[in-house]
Order: C-alpha cells, then structure tokens, then sequence
C-alpha cells in the first residue's frame, strides 16, 4: 500500500496534504508516527472515567493533530465530539466517542498496512 492508498482507505484528500506539506516522504514520516501518538488512549481513558476536562483536551488535541495530519474523517469526528465538550460535560458525548473510536480504528488500520508494506 502507498501512502496515497493509506489516505484513500482513510477517507482522507491525500492531494490537500501533499500541496500543504510538500512531498509524500514528510507525509509518510508523520503519519506513521501517529500510531504511537497517546491522544486516543488519553481520550478513551477520560471518557470511560468521565472526566469531562480531560476528555476536553484529549479530543481537542486529537482534532489538531489529525488536521494537520490531513486525517480528514478522523478530524471531523474529534472536532464534533470537541465541540460537545466544550462546556466541559461528557453527558451526551458518547455517541459523538463512538464515531471517534470507529473512525480512530480505521486510520490506524490503514496507517498500520502502510507501515507494514
């Protein structure tokens, strides 16, 4: 799988990415990276616990990263469920959680077969 492939089975603009950052090594070195990023782990963590604060910042550091990232399903999932915690109450939010998670999975599903190609 290339990396343009891995963008495509993410549901992701690989040609917005590559016009914004430049070249498909830089897009692949930090993709990649992203498999060990801890933001999901925190925000799974926050959630189950309920603790809306952390969930907060987790799922707002999440929608950064994976904008930047060009993660373009993933971004919309965490900015929807971002937005639900604003107020900082995760009342309500598990729905929004569970497009994340479902989301999450797929990127590093594809992320995960590129690294391995």
């Amino acid at each position: 799988m290339t990396i343009r492939e891995c963008y495509e089975a993410m549901g992701s603009d690989f040609d917005r990415v590559l016009r914004r950052l430049g070249s498909e090594a830089l897009i692949s070195k930090y993709a990649v990276k992203f498999l060990n990023d801890p933001g999901f782990t925190e925000l799974k963590s926050a959630m189950q616990d309920k603790r809306a604060e952390d969930a907060f910042r987790a799922a707002h550091t999440l929608m950064g990263v994976c904008l930047n990232l060009g993660f373009d399903r993933l971004h919309r999932a965490s900015t929807e469920l971002t937005e639900q915690l604003r107020d900082r109450i995760s009342e309500g939010a598990d729905e929004l959680y569970r497009l994340v998670e479902e989301e999450y999975s797929k990127t590093i599903s594809a992320l995960s077969e590129f690294s391995m190609g």
